[in-house]
């Protein structure tokens, strides 16, 4: 995000009407987030566009009224920020640790919510499927295969928010992903057009 007037067209663009939202989390990230160590203090003043506008810019690759996985959500990245954006997905954030989903579970409230539901388990735990799941910042691709890929419907995708090492990820993890049951798999970048380091998705298809 290169100016003020980008970012504000950047929100609108991506939040609408539910703008208000996004920045009551983001107030809320930036201050209780910190406080109990959801996020690093040094990541407050890079909040916007390393973590909040780099997860809304992959919204647009969710079909419409799917129902939605975060697996490991920790402050809910990606999945408040999609579930504020997306407001006719029905997002579960899957998250095993208490004290993150007592956050969770207060941000939720705090912002009136109706389309999430918070679970407490290990991903391996979980017996529902997804049309889509999401991870950002879990574990390593393959880890994150045998994780996810279980809880994805057929036809459905797993979107794994990745760092610039994708492609090597990829190609490590691809003979484990086609064992899963992995049918395409392919790295794509979001948000060229609005970040200065888009958003970089390894997406597997079921």
């Amino acid at each position: 995000m290169t100016d003020s007037v980008s970012r504000e067209t950047t929100l609108d663009r991506y939040f609408g009407a539910r703008r208000p939202l996004i920045e009551a989390y983001a107030q809320f990230l930036g201050t209780a987030g910190v406080e109990r160590g959801m996020i690093g203090p040094r990541e407050t003043p890079r909040l916007w566009d390393r973590h909040l506008l780099n997860c809304v810019v992959v919204t647009p690759r969710i079909p419409d009224g799917a129902r939605v996985a975060d697996v490991g959500s920790g402050a809910g990245l990606p999945g408040l920020v999609w579930a504020i954006a997306r407001p006719d997905i029905e997002m579960t954030l899957i998250e095993p640790l208490l004290r993150r989903t007592r956050f969770l579970d207060e941000a939720v409230e705090r912002l009136g919510l109706s389309n999430v539901v918070i679970d407490r388990r290990r991903a391996e735990d979980v017996d529902v499927r997804f049309d889509v799941v999401t991870a950002r910042a879990v574990a390593a691709l393959g880890k994150l295969g045998r994780w996810c890929l279980p809880l994805v419907a057929p036809g459905g995708a797993l979107l794994a928010m990745k760092g610039s090492s994708a492609s090597d990820e990829l190609e490590a993890a691809r003979a484990d992903l086609v064992r899963l049951g992995a049918r395409t798999m392919v790295v794509e970048t979001y948000g060229d057009d609005v970040l200065e380091v888009p958003t970089t998705v390894v997406e597997v298809t079921r």
